[in-house]
C-alpha cells in the first residue's frame, strides 16, 4: 500500500498547534482542537473575512502589511484619532493620533507610520513608531483633504487631493522630517488610489470634481506619465495595495450607482477584474501586496469596520477537513 509520506513527502503529524510554515500538501492532527487539518493551494484569488475594526469608521488612513497593518483617522459619527493595529487576525487599539482627523493619508509600515493632511484641508503630518504618534515640524506644502501616498516614514510621496477649492494633482516628497514639491498629476483629483515607493508610485482612479476617472499614472522620482489604460470600473474612494508594477485596486464608489467591490489588479500595464469585495463599499482603506492584501472601513450607506483579507492564486490556506 502507497503511504501519505510516500505520495506528498510528509509524515502525518499529531501536533498540538497548527504549523507556522506549513508546505502545500501537508496534512496534521491539531490535538488541541481535535481536527484534522490540510494545507492547499488556492486556485484564484479571493477575499476572506477577517476580523473587524473596533472603531467603525469611514475616510480612513492604513499602512503595512496584511498580517501588520495598521488603521488610523477617519469619522463616524464624527472625526475620530484612533488607531488600531493588525496581526493578521484581530484588530488591537493602541495610542491615538495627536489630531483626530478625517479625509487623510498614510504609509509606512506598522512600526513607523506616517499620516498625513485632513478635512479641513490640512498639512499636518505626525510620525508612528509602533507605540505612539509624534507631530513632525513638517507640514505640506499644499494643505489638503482626500489626498493619497505611498512609500514609507522616512522617503514618503503624498499627491492628489482637495484644497476645498480646487481639487489638486500637487505632489509632494516627504524625507522623515519636512515636505518637497515635486511633479503634478496630470490628471487633478481627490479621493485616488496609490501604491508603491517615492520613486515608482502609482496613481489611479478618483474624481475630478464633475466626474469620476480611471486614469492610471506612474511617478518616477520627478514626473508622472500617464498610462492609456485605466480601471476597467471607473470609480472613486478606492482601497490600495502593492507596488508600481504589481498594484491591487478594491473597493469604491459609482455615483449614481452606488458603492462597489470591484477588485483589479495591475501589473504594470493593464487592469485585470478579479474577484470583488464581499462588502461592496467605498472610502475604506487598503494595506499589503497584491499577493497579501487587506481592505479595512469604508462606507456602505453606514460606516463600516468590516475587514477583508486577499490571497493571490496560488496561496497557500489551511482548511480543516470534516470527516462523518
Amino acid at each position: 500500500m502507497t503511504l501519505y509520506k510516500g505520495i506528498q513527502g510528509f509524515s502525518v503529524q499529531n501536533l498540538s498547534a497548527d504549523p507556522t510554515d506549513p508546505n502545500e500538501g501537508q496534512l496534521w492532527y491539531n490535538s488541541t482542537s481535535n481536527v484534522w487539518k490540510l494545507t492547499s493551494a488556492t486556485t484564484a484569488g479571493s477575499w476572506a473575512t477577517g476580523g473587524s475594526l473596533n472603531t467603525v469608521r469611514s475616510n480612513l488612513a492604513g499602512a503595512g502589511i496584511q498580517t501588520a497593518a495598521l488603521a488610523f483617522g477617519g469619522i463616524d459619527t464624527a472625526p475620530t484619532s484612533a488607531t488600531e493595529e493588525y496581526d493578521g487576525a484581530t484588530w488591537t487599539n493602541s495610542n491615538n493620533l495627536n489630531t483626530a482627523r478625517y479625509a487623510l493619508a498614510g504609509c509606512g509600515t506598522q512600526t513607523a507610520g506616517l499620516a498625513f493632511g485632513s478635512e479641513p484641508p490640512s498639512g499636518a503630518t505626525e510620525e508612528y513608531n509602533g507605540t505612539s504618534w509624534a507631530t513632525s515640524p513638517g507640514s505640506m506644502n499644499t494643505a489638503r483633504a482626500h489626498s493619497t501616498g505611498c512609500g514609507t516614514q522616512t522617503s514618503a510621496l503624498a499627491f492628489g487631493g482637495e484644497q476645498d477649492p480646487p481639487i489638486t494633482g500637487a505632489t509632494e516628497e516627504y524625507n522623515g522630517a519636512t515636505w518637497a514639491s515635486s511633479g503634478s498629476l496630470n490628471t487633478a483629483r481627490r479621493n485616488l488610489g496609490g501604491a508603491g515607493t517615492q520613486t515608482a508610485a502609482l496613481g489611479f482612479g478618483g474624481e475630478t470634481g464633475p466626474a469620476i476617472t480611471g486614469a492610471t499614472e506612474e511617478y518616477n522620482g520627478s514626473t508622472w506619465t500617464s498610462n492609456p489604460t485605466g480601471l476597467n470600473t471607473v470609480r472613486r474612494g478606492v482601497a490600495a495595495a502593492g507596488i508600481q508594477t504589481a498594484a491591487l485596486s478594491s473597493g469604491g464608489e459609482i455615483p449614481g450607482t452606488g458603492f462597489t467591490g470591484a477588485t483589479e489588479e495591475y501589473n504594470g500595464s493593464t487592469w485585470t477584474t478579479v474577484s470583488s469585495l464581499a462588502t461592496a463599499r467605498g472610502l475604506l482603506a487598503g494595506a499589503g501586496t497584491t499577493s497579501a492584501a487587506l481592505a479595512f472601513g469604508g462606507n456602505t450607506g453606514s460606516r463600516s469596520g468590516a475587514t477583508e483579507e486577499w490571497l493571490e492564486a496560488g496561496a497557500l490556506t489551511t482548511k480543516t477537513i470534516t470527516v462523518s
